[in-house]
């Protein structure tokens, strides 16, 4: 008698401390109510039920270029860091001595001398040094403007020079393109008309699947982030690269979180760049038959013209209409896709921890009984 006295008391015990029941996460009652009581950020939360097309937010837009769209220069503009070949050439008494003949180098007179100088770089002032000019301003300039300037300092030295300049090295006119590219670094603007997508081309193509990559460029002290697939789509096919740029291909997936009553928590990525919230419910696996609740099926998303709106969208999968809408909603990067806990499974779990509690005392009382006897 005084066992079973000391186990129903531990059994007793054991109810009153078992406040609360085991669940994958709130129902879809205390979600709304806890929701409609609380504020995210300054901001009171939004419960949208999706019951018509009208509750379907529109598609997201691309990002819109931010960065300064400059004229692109000519290309043949100078540059900091850019190397110069120039050749000078003289005729009669020759300033440079010891050139060779214009002869020998496909000319038709032969009393023309030609000297070719050691390769100058420009310094960061933009600055290069030439024998009996001294130093000149070429930042800015083009080829052509070079020339002119050196022969215009030559003049007074030597009997109508004539001068070629050249880029043996082009640094100015050039961008660095980097990450998921085939062949990064230094890339030289042949033409200054080239647009992002042709950049890539011309890196050799990205690695990767485009949907999972954004294009990062750096302008100044300007930057942008743009999605691969929507440049590749010709969505930003007026945007030139320009001189200076830095570019970089990262591999950043778009990716939705799924919690509550579906088997397991994790962060799916998406299976193409554009999906639905159908779609998104059938990768998740849908709500688990034994726990979850498919009336009360949520998506958590900032948003607001600053996304910083906090707004909850529910859908009744128990109502035909919504499959139809949900189809027609476009999942986001960063979208938490939530499956409700069944308010019915609460009854059934509480009947089984009852009997995982009350199995032991069952178990020992027949084990007293069958001692006593």
């Amino acid at each position: 008698m005084k066992l079973k006295l000391l186990l129903s008391t531990i059994a007793l015990g054991s109810l009153c401390a078992c406040s609360t029941l085991p669940s994958s996460g709130p129902t879809g009652g205390q979600i709304t109510d806890t929701a409609l009581e609380a504020q995210v950020d300054g901001a009171a939360i939004d419960i949208v039920p999706v019951n018509s097309i009208a509750d379907v937010p529109p598609v997201a837009e691309p990002i819109d270029w931010q960065l300064p769209d400059y004229d692109p220069p000519p290309s043949d503009m100078i540059g900091p860091g850019d190397v110069l070949s120039v050749t000078v050439f003289e005729a009669g008494v020759a300033l440079f001595g010891g050139g060779s003949s214009a002869e020998a180098a496909g000319g038709f007179d032969p009393s023309v001398k030609t000297h070719t100088l050691p390769p100058r770089r420009v310094d960061d002032n933009g600055m290069i040094d030439i024998p009996y000019v001294g130093t000149i301003q070429v930042l800015g300039n083009t080829l052509a403007d070079v020339q002119v300037k050196i022969r215009e300092g030559l003049r007074t030295f030597s009997q109508d020079p004539q001068v070629s300049v050249t880029r043996q090295e082009v640094i100015g006119n050039s961008i660095i393109i980097g990450g998921e590219v085939a062949q990064p670094g230094r890339l030289v603007l042949q033409t200054n008309r080239e647009t992002l997508s042709d950049v890539i081309a011309l890196a050799g193509g990205y690695r990767g699947e485009a949907k999972n990559l954004t294009l990062l460029i750096e302008r100044g002290d300007d930057l942008v982030r743009l999605r691969l697939s929507d440049v590749l789509a010709g969505t930003y096919d007026r945007v030139r690269a320009y001189p200076g740029d830095r570019v970089t291909i990262l591999a950043e997936p778009l990716i939705f979180s799924v919690l509550g009553a579906t088997g397991r928590v994790q962060q799916i990525p998406f299976v193409r760049e554009r999906m639905n919230v159908i779609e998104a419910i059938a990768a998740a696996g849908g709500p688990n038959s034994n726990a979850g609740d498919p009336k009360a099926i949520f998506l958590f998303r900032y948003t607001g013209p600053n996304k910083t709106q906090p707004t909850v969208y529910h859908f009744n999968l128990m109502q035909t209409p919504t499959f139809f809408l949900a189809q027609r909603f476009a999942l986001r990067d960063d979208d938490v896709l939530y499956f409700g806990n069944s308010e019915s499974n609460q009854p059934r779990k509480l009947i089984q921890t009852i009997g995982q509690l009350f199995s032991p005392i069952v178990t020992a009382t027949a084990v007293a009984n069958n001692v006593n006897n």
